[in-house]
C-alpha cells in the first residue's frame, strides 16, 4: 500500500493526462474536464480519447488509450460504469501510472463486484485509483484539474499552502468557490468518493510528507477503518495541523451518507472521540471550518493572551465578551506598555484592553498601536477590530494590516462588520493573506482553535 501512496504523484504531477470520455458536447463531464486542461494551460501532454472523434476542442483524438505513442502518466475516466472495467484493463496495459475515476454507479447503489474488480487490479499492480463516484483532483501547481464543474461557475483557487480531502465533492467544491473568492491559497484538492483502492487515510499519509502542504482540511461521513484512521491522524497531526469535518452525525445524516459514498457513517459519539484523542481540530460546519483554516496562516501564539485593537468601543466590549467566553485571555498591560500608548491616544482616551482609539482615528494610530502590541511581551494574539464606515480609516488600512501579519511574530485576526464596502476591503484582506472575519464570535473561535493546536504542538517539541 506504501508504494501505491508514493505513486500518486502520477495524478498530483503528471508531465501527461488522458482524458477518456472526451467529447466535443457541451457541458458533458468529458468535456468540461477536456476544456479544464486545455483552457487552464497544464503544463503537460494532453491526450483526449474517444473512438467517435478526430478531433475536440481542436485537440487531436484518440481512440483508445493504446493508440497514444507517448507515455502517459495519469488516465482520467469519465465514462459509464458499465465500461470502467475494459477501460480499467486498458490503462494498465499502457502502464498508466495513476487514474482518476469520476464515474458514479458503483458501491453506492450495491454493485460491488465491479468496485472489488477496481480494487484488485490496483493493488496487484500498484497504480494508485482515486474514486470512483468522485470530483476528483485539483493542483493549481501543475494545473492538474479533473474537477468536472466548469471554471466560470467554480473560480479555482490560487496555489498555496492549505490541502483539502474531502469525500464530498459538493462540499469541497463549496470550500474551494469560498477559498477562491476570499484569494485563499490551495496545495491540493482531493475529492475521493467511494474510496474503492485510496481513502482518507491513505491521502492524510500522503499530504504528511507533501512539500506544498503545511495545513490539511478533512471532510469525512464515514470510514471503513476506525482504528486506523485514529493512528493516522495521531501521526500527521503532530506534523501539519488538520482540521476535520464529519458529515453525518444524526441517523438521517449517516443514512444520507451510506448512499452517497457507500461508507457506513457509524456512531458520530466515537468519532468525536477519536478527533479529541488524534487533537485534530473539528469544525462544526463549512463556515466555520474556512474561519479556521484561515488563522492557521499565522505563526502559533506562546499563549493564549489577547490583546484588542478598536475604533469602536461597542464591538471591542462584545470582542472582549467572546475572548473571556471562550476561556483566552484578555492581556494585562505591562506599565511599559501603558506608557506607550498613552502617548499615542487624545487626551480623552483611556488606556486600556480593549484599547478604544476611538472613531475619529485613523490609519496611524492603528499603526502605532499594532507596533506596540506587538513589541509587548505580555501580549500573544493581536485582534484588530476596523470600522471600514468612519472618514479617518482609508485604504492605508490595508497596508497597515498585511504588514502586520507578514511580520509573522505573533498572530493577527482581524473583525470588519458592514456591507458592501466593508466586505470588498475585508476581501482584499483576505486575499493579502490577513484572517478577517464579520463578527467577533467568528475570529476568537478560530483563535481559540489556533491556541488549542498550539499548546499540543509545544508540549509534543519538550516530550
Amino acid at each position: 500500500m506504501k508504494k501505491i501512496i508514493q505513486n500518486l504523484d502520477k495524478i498530483f504531477y503528471p508531465k501527461s493526462v488522458a482524458i477518456i470520455g472526451a467529447t466535443p458536447t457541451t457541458n458533458k463531464v468529458g468535456n468540461v474536464i477536456s476544456k479544464n486542461f486545455i483552457d487552464g494551460k497544464f503544463r503537460g501532454e494532453i491526450y483526449l480519447i474517444n473512438p467517435k472523434y478526430k478531433k475536440i476542442l481542436g485537440v487531436p483524438c484518440y481512440s483508445d488509450i493504446g493508440k497514444v505513442k507517448g507515455n502517459v502518466d495519469c488516465a482520467i475516466i469519465a465514462t459509464p460504469s458499465k465500461t470502467v472495467a475494459s477501460i480499467l484493463d486498458e490503462c494498465i496495459k499502457k502502464k498508466v501510472g495513476g487514474i482518476v475515476i469520476v464515474t458514479s454507479g458503483f458501491e453506492e447503489i450495491g454493485e460491488n463486484d465491479i468496485a472489488k474488480y477496481i480494487r484488485e487490479v490496483a493493488l496487484k499492480n500498484n497504480t494508485p485509483i482515486i474514486g470512483p463516484n468522485c470530483l476528483g483532483v485539483f493542483n493549481p501547481y501543475t494545473k492538474t484539474d479533473s474537477m468536472f464543474l466548469p471554471m466560470y461557475k467554480l473560480e479555482r483557487p490560487k496555489a498555496g499552502e492549505i490541502s483539502f480531502v474531502s469525500q464530498s465533492g459538493a462540499v469541497g467544491s463549496a470550500v474551494l468557490d469560498l477559498a477562491a473568492y476570499y484569494g485563499v491559497g490551495i496545495a491540493k484538492f482531493i475529492s475521493y468518493g467511494n474510496a474503492t483502492v485510496l481513502d482518507e487515510c491513505d491521502y492524510l499519509e500522503y499530504l504528511g510528507e507533501d512539500d506544498d502542504t503545511e495545513v490539511i482540511l478533512l471532510y469525512i461521513e464515514g470510514v471503513k477503518d476506525g482504528k486506523r484512521l485514529l493512528e493516522v491522524m495521531k501521526r500527521v497531526n503532530k506534523k501539519k495541523p488538520i482540521i476535520v469535518l464529519k458529515g453525518g452525525k444524526g441517523a438521517g445524516g449517516a443514512a444520507a451518507a451510506k448512499s452517497h459514498t457507500g461508507n457506513i457513517a457509524g456512531s458520530y459519539t466515537a468519532y468525536n472521540a477519536a478527533f479529541k484523542q488524534a487533537k485534530v481540530v473539528e469544525a462544526d460546519g463549512i463556515n466555520e471550518l474556512f474561519d479556521i483554516v484561515k488563522i492557521f496562516n499565522q505563526p502559533r501564539p506562546k499563549n493564549n493572551r489577547v490583546g484588542i485593537i478598536t475604533n469602536g468601543g461597542g464591538l471591542g466590549i462584545i470582542t472582549a465578551d467572546a475572548v473571556e467566553q471562550m476561556d483566552l485571555k484578555l492581556a494585562d498591560f505591562s506599565e511599559d506598555t501603558k506608557k506607550k500608548i498613552s502617548e499615542i491616544l487624545p487626551s480623552y482616551g483611556n488606556v486600556g484592553n480593549p484599547l478604544d482609539l476611538v472613531a475619529d482615528s485613523g490609519v496611524d494610530a492603528y499603526k502605532k498601536a499594532i507596533d506596540i502590541f506587538m513589541a509587548g511581551d505580555e501580549i500573544d494574539i493581536l485582534l484588530i477590530i476596523v470600522l471600514m464606515q468612519t472618514p479617518p480609516v482609508d485604504e492605508r488600512i490595508i497596508h497597515v494590516l498585511t504588514k502586520a501579519s507578514d511580520d509573522r511574530r505573533k498572530p493577527i485576526a482581524t473583525i470588519s462588520i458592514g456591507g458592501t464596502y466593508t466586505e470588498a476591503y475585508r476581501k482584499i484582506l483576505e486575499s493579502n493573506g490577513v484572517p478577517s472575519y464579520n463578527s467577533p464570535k467568528a475570529a476568537v473561535r478560530a483563535i481559540k482553535r489556533l491556541v488549542t493546536y498550539s499548546e499540543y504542538y509545544e508540549k509534543l517539541k519538550k516530550e
